[in-house]
C-alpha cells in the first residue's frame, strides 16, 4: 500500500480538529436496552470526571431508567405549543452555551416540533458536534433511511421519522445493543417497555416474533457493515492491503413508483461492497405528469440524504447514455429497475435492462425486480393527456385527407399515402410520440377507409392492399417515433443551452468585476431577470452583522436572519424548503472557498412553493463560479493592501533616511557653534563669536525651513491645507523671498528682472514666497562657486510667470517630469546628492493649488536649469483712484 494512502487513512482515523465525537446505541427495536446502556456508559464518563449533561432522555416510565437519570445534571427542555398541545424539546441553545464535555440525546431519529431551528433530532446532534461537545444517542434500526422499505415489508408498517445512513458511518463508535426476542416479548407483557394496554396492541400489530427476528437481523447486519468498515480503516492505517473501493455503483432511476426502492437498495449495496454510488436519470425528453416529476425528485433527494451523488443527463438513448457515463466514471455496476410497459417499450426499442445487458461490456447488471407488495394507498391521479396535441393530430389527418382527396385524381394511389405521412411528421415535431402514434393511426384508418377499394369500407378485397397499408402504418410509426426522438433531442439540447448560457453570461460579468462590490454588483445584474424568484446577496459588515449586498433592501423576519446566520457559520443549506429553520420565506446558499464563507445567496420563489431540484441545482453551480470571484476579489484586496504597505513602507524609509541627514548637518554644525562658545567663552574674539553665532542662526533658519517643509507636505497630503488669499504685488514676493535667502545666495551673482508695472496675484502670499524660495534654494544648491542666478518675472498668456535659472549641472530631459516626485533626486541635476527631495514637490503641489503650474527648461545660455513658476492671473480690482 502506497505511503499516501497510508497517510489519509491515519488522518480520516483522526477526529476532526474542534469536532464532538459520536457514539451510537443502536437496538432492533423499542425496549431492548438501549437507553439504559447509554445512561450506564455516561455514569462510567462522570465518574472519570467528565462533565455530563442529559440533554433528553426519554425513561417512558421506567423505573429502573428514571434512577439512573437522576444522577446526571439535566438540562432544562422547551416547552412550545403546537395546535393546542404541549410539546417539550431539547434546548439546543442551552446546551450550546453550557458546552459540556458530554450530552446524552435519545431518539436520534425524533422530528422536532414545529418551530424548532431543526426539522430533525439528528441535526441538532450534528450542530453539538461541530461546536465541539461529544454526545451519546439511541437509535432503532427500523429508523434507518436505506432500510425504509424493507422495514415496510417486515412490519406492513411505513416508518414515517428517519434519519441518513451517513449519520451512523460517521459515528466515532456504533454499539449494538441486542436482546432476543423472547425476552423482549417478555418485557413487552410485563410492561417494562409500554403500559399494558399499549403492550398488547405493540405485539399484535408490530412486536410479533417474526418481526422482532428479522428487525434482530437487520441490526446485525448493520452493525457488522460498520465493524467491516472500521476493520478495513485499521488495515489501511497500518499500511496492509485493505478491501479497495472497486469502481463505483451507477443506479439508473426514472419517475415510476420503484424510484425510491432502488435508491435504498443501491445503497445497500454500496455499503456492503464499500462503492461510491451515484444516482443517475436520463432526461429524454420524454413528457412527464407532475406525480412522475414529484417522484423523481423525491428520490434524488433521498440519494444526497444517503450520501449518493445526484446525476442528470440529457440525451435520447437511455441504455446507451448510461454505459456511455458508466464508462467515463469507471463504474463496475450499473443497478435499474425492472421495465414496466413492457409492449410499449418493445414497438420502440427494448427495455433499458435489456439493452443493457446486451451493449454492456465488462460492466456488471443488476435488475431489481419490481415491487410484489400490492402498491401503497395514494391519491388517484389520471394521467395529464396534452389534449391540444391530439386535437393537432386529429386536425392534421383531416387536412391531409382533404389534400389526399384534391389530388387522388392527378396521383398515384401508393403516391397518395405520402400526404399522410407528411402530416405524421409534422405531428411528431410539433408534439410528441404519443400524438404521432395517434396520427399514424387515423391517417392508417382514413386511407384504407378513403382510398384502398372498395372505397368508404373498411373492408380490403386485394392482398396487396393489406400489405401495403402494414408497410404504411409501420413508416409512419417510425418516422413518427424518430421525428419525436429528435424534437424531444432538440428540446434537451436547448435546455442544456440555457443552462450553460446562464453559467457563461455569469462568467463573462464575473471575469470584469476587480472588487466585491463589482462582483456583487454582477451577479445582482444576472439575477435579477430571473422570472419567479426574488434573489439578493448577504455579505458581514465591518461589525459582524449581515447585510445586503445586492437585490435591494427586503424586509427579513427574525426566523429569517436566524437561518441565514445559521447558512454563514455551519456552511450549509438553511430557510425556506430546508430542514433547518424552514418556517421563513428565504432559502440561503453560503458561497464559501475552501469552507470560509465570503457571501449569502438567498432566494425567495414568489408562487410560495420550494425550489424544484433543477432550478436549486443551477443556483449551487451558479454559487461555485460566484463564490470564485469573490475569493479573487478578496485576495485582489489583499494583494493591494500589501502593494500599498511595501510603498508606505518604502516611503517612510525614504523619508528617514533623507530627514535624518539634513536634519542632523544643521544640527551638527549648530552643536560645534555652542560647544565652542561654551568652551572658550570670552577667549573668542568679538568677530569670531559673531561669526559663530550667525553661523548657529543660519542653520537654525536651515533646519527651520526642512520642518516647514515637512508641515506643507503632510497638509498638502492630508488635504488640510488652507488658502488664505488677499491681493498682493509680485515684486512684495521677490523681495522677501530674496531678503530671506540673503546669507544661502551671497556666493552668487544674482540678476533680477522685476518690472514696475505688473498686475497683483490673489494668492496666500506665504505659500507662493515658500515656493519660491524652494526653488531659489535649489538653484542655489547646485550652482557653481561665483555662478550667474537669474531671477525673472514676466506676464504670458494671462499668466504671471516667475523664472529661475542657474548655471549647475542640469536635469536631463528624461528625468524632468520626475523631479516633483517626493524623495526622487535627478543623477545628475539639481535634485542630486543632498536635500530631502520634498521642496520641488511642496513648490507643485502649492503651486496646483492656485491653479498653476511648473515648467522645466535649460537655464542660462543653454547650461543648467530653469524653473518657471506660472500662476493665473485673475480680473484686477478697482483701485480707489480708478473708481468713478
Amino acid at each position: 500500500m502506497s505511503n499516501p494512502t497510508r497517510a489519509d487513512a491515519l488522518l480520516a482515523g483522526l477526529p476532526r480538529e474542534g469536532r464532538g465525537r459520536l457514539k451510537v446505541f443502536l437496538g432492533a427495536a423499542p425496549g431492548v436496552g438501549k437507553t439504559f446502556a447509554m445512561l450506564q456508559a455516561a455514569h462510567a464518563q462522570q465518574r472519570q470526571g467528565l462533565q455530563v449533561v442529559a440533554g433528553v432522555v426519554e425513561t417512558h416510565g421506567r423505573a429502573e431508567t428514571e434512577a439512573l437519570l437522576g444522577g446526571l445534571t439535566q438540562q432544562p427542555l422547551l416547552r412550545r405549543e403546537y395546535r393546542g398541545v404541549m410539546l417539550e424539546e431539547m434546548d439546543l441553545d442551552g446546551l450550546l452555551k453550557a458546552a459540556p464535555a458530554l450530552v446524552l440525546v435519545d431518539e436520534l431519529a425524533h422530528t422536532n416540533a414545529p418551530g424548532s431551528r431543526h426539522v430533525k433530532r439528528w441535526q441538532d446532534v450534528q450542530e453539538l458536534l461541530a461546536a465541539g461537545i461529544d454526545v451519546y444517542t439511541t437509535v432503532n434500526v427500523q429508523h434507518l433511511e436505506s432500510l425504509n422499505d424493507k422495514v415496510r415489508d417486515i412490519t406492513g408498517v411505513q416508518v414515517r421519522e428517519t434519519l441518513p445512513d451517513w449519520v451512523l458511518q460517521e459515528a466515532f463508535e456504533l454499539v449494538l445493543i441486542d436482546l432476543p426476542p423472547r425476552e423482549l416479548l417478555e418485557r413487552l407483557r410485563e410492561g417494562k417497555v409500554y403500559v399494558p394496554e399499549q403492550a398488547r396492541a405493540a405485539i399484535e400489530a408490530y412486536f410479533s416474533q417474526t418481526n422482532l427476528t428479522a428487525l434482530r437481523e437487520l441490526a446485525m447486519q448493520t452493525a457488522a457493515a460498520q465493524v467491516d468498515a472500521d476493520l478495513a480503516s485499521g488495515y489501511r492505517q497500518r499500511g496492509q492491503e485493505a478491501p479497495a473501493l472497486r469502481g463505483r455503483l451507477l443506479v439508473g432511476i426514472d419517475g415510476d413508483e420503484q424510484a425510491e426502492r432502488l435508491v435504498r437498495h443501491a445503497c445497500r449495496v454500496a455499503q456492503r461492497r464499500h462503492l461510491p454510488w451515484s444516482v443517475v436519470h436520463v432526461d429524454n425528453g420524454r413528457l412527464r405528469d407532475e406525480t412522475a416529476r414529484h417522484r423523481l425528485q423525491a428520490a434524488q433527494q433521498l440519494a444526497e440524504r444517503l450520501g449518493g451523488e445526484v446525476v442528470l443527463l440529457r440525451a435520447g438513448e437511455v441504455a446507451r447514455t448510461l454505459i456511455q457515463h458508466a464508462a467515463e466514471r469507471r463504474a463496475s455496476l450499473v443497478l435499474v429497475g425492472q421495465s414496466r410497459d413492457l409492449l410499449r417499450r418493445r414497438l420502440v426499442g427494448a427495455g433499458v435492462a435489456a439493452r443493457l445487458l446486451r451493449e454492456s461490456h465488462g460492466l456488471e447488471i443488476n435488475v431489481l425486480d419490481r415491487d410484489a407488495q400490492p402498491p401503497a394507498a395514494r391519491t388517484a391521479a389520471k394521467r395529464v393527456w396534452v389534449w391540444r396535441h391530439y386535437v393537432l393530430a386529429l386536425v392534421a389527418t383531416l387536412l391531409a385527407a382533404g389534400l389526399a382527396w384534391a389530388v387522388s385524381s392527378v396521383l398515384a394511389l401508393p403516391n397518395i399515402s405520402l400526404v399522410f405521412l407528411a402530416a405524421v411528421l409534422l405531428v411528431a415535431v410539433r408534439s410528441s410520440l404519443g400524438p404521432a402514434l395517434a396520427c399514424a393511426a387515423l391517417s392508417f384508418l382514413t386511407y384504407d377507409f378513403l382510398f384502398i377499394p372498395p372505397n368508404f369500407s373498411f373492408a380490403i378485397q386485394r392482398e396487396e392492399d393489406v400489405l401495403t397499408l402494414v408497410f404504411f402504418l409501420l413508416m409512419a410509426a417510425l418516422t413518427g417515433n424518430l421525428a419525436a426522438r429528435q424534437r424531444r433531442q432538440l428540446q434537451a439540447l436547448r435546455e442544456t443551452q440555457a443552462e450553460t448560457r446562464q453559467l457563461l453570461d455569469l462568467s463573462r460579468r464575473l471575469t470584469v468585476a476587480t472588487d466585491r462590490q463589482a462582483v456583487f454588483s454582477a451577479a445582482g445584474q444576472h439575477m435579477d431577470g430571473w422570472q419567479g424568484v426574488q434573489v439578493c446577496l448577504l455579505e458581514r459588515s465591518a461589525d459582524g452583522l449581515l447585510q445586503v449586498a445586492s437585490g435591494g433592501s427586503p424586509a427579513f423576519t427574525d426566523n429569517e436572519r436566524a437561518a441565514a446566520e445559521w447558512a454563514w457559520q455551519h456552511g450549509q443549506a438553511a430557510g425556506f424548503g430546508s430542514d433547518t429553520l424552514p418556517h421563513g420565506r428565504w432559502w440561503w446558499w453560503p458561497l464559501a472557498v475552501e469552507e470560509q464563507p465570503l457571501a449569502l445567496l438567498g432566494i425567495r420563489p414568489r408562487d410560495g412553493e420550494p425550489l424544484s431540484d433543477p432550478r436549486r441545482r443551477l443556483l449551487m453551480a451558479l454559487a461555485q463560479p460566484l463564490a470564485q470571484a469573490l475569493a479573487r476579489a478578496r485576495l485582489g484586496e489583499q494583494l493591494e493592501a500589501a502593494r500599498l504597505h511595501g510603498e508606505t513602507e518604502q516611503l517612510r524609509s525614504a523619508l528617514l533616511a533623507s530627514v535624518s541627514h539634513d536634519l542632523r548637518t544643521p544640527l551638527t554644525s549648530m552643536r560645534g557653534s555652542i560647544d565652542s562658545l561654551l568652551a572658550l567663552g570670552d577667549a573668542i574674539p568679538p568677530d569670531d563669536r559673531r561669526e559663530l553665532l550667525e553661523g548657529t542662526r543660519n542653520e537654525a533658519e536651515r533646519l527651520d525651513r526642512y520642518i516647514q517643509n515637512l508641515l506643507d507636505m503632510t497638509r498638502l497630503g492630508h488635504g488640510t491645507l488652507k488658502l488664505a488669499r488677499d491681493w498682493v504685488a509680485p515684486a512684495d514676493i521677490v523681495g522677501s523671498a530674496l531678503n530671506r535667502l540673503r546669507v544661502v545666495l551671497a556666493p552668487l551673482r544674482v540678476h533680477t528682472e522685476v518690472p514696475p508695472e505688473l498686475p497683483l496675484l490673489f494668492v496666500h502670499a506665504a505659500l507662493i514666497e515658500q515656493a519660491l524660495i524652494n526653488v531659489l534654494e535649489n538653484a542655489a544648491r547646485f550652482s557653481p562657486a561665483n555662478g550667474r542666478l537669474q531671477l525673472q518675472v514676466s506676464v504670458h498668456d494671462e499668466q504671471l510667470c516667475l523664472a529661475v535659472a542657474d548655471e549647475g549641472p542640469g536635469i536631463p530631459q528624461d528625468e524632468r517630469e520626475k523631479i516633483f516626485d517626493m524623495f526622487y533626486t535627478a543623477a545628475r541635476g539639481d535634485r542630486g546628492g543632498q536635500g530631502t527631495g520634498l521642496g520641488l514637490a511642496i513648490c507643485q503641489g502649492m503651486i496646483g493649488a492656485h491653479g498653476g503650474r511648473i515648467l522645466v527648461d535649460d537655464g542660462i545660455d543653454g547650461h543648467g536649469t530653469c524653473i518657471t513658476l506660472c500662476l493665473p492671473l485673475p480680473t484686477q480690482p478697482v483701485t480707489e483712484s480708478e473708481a468713478p
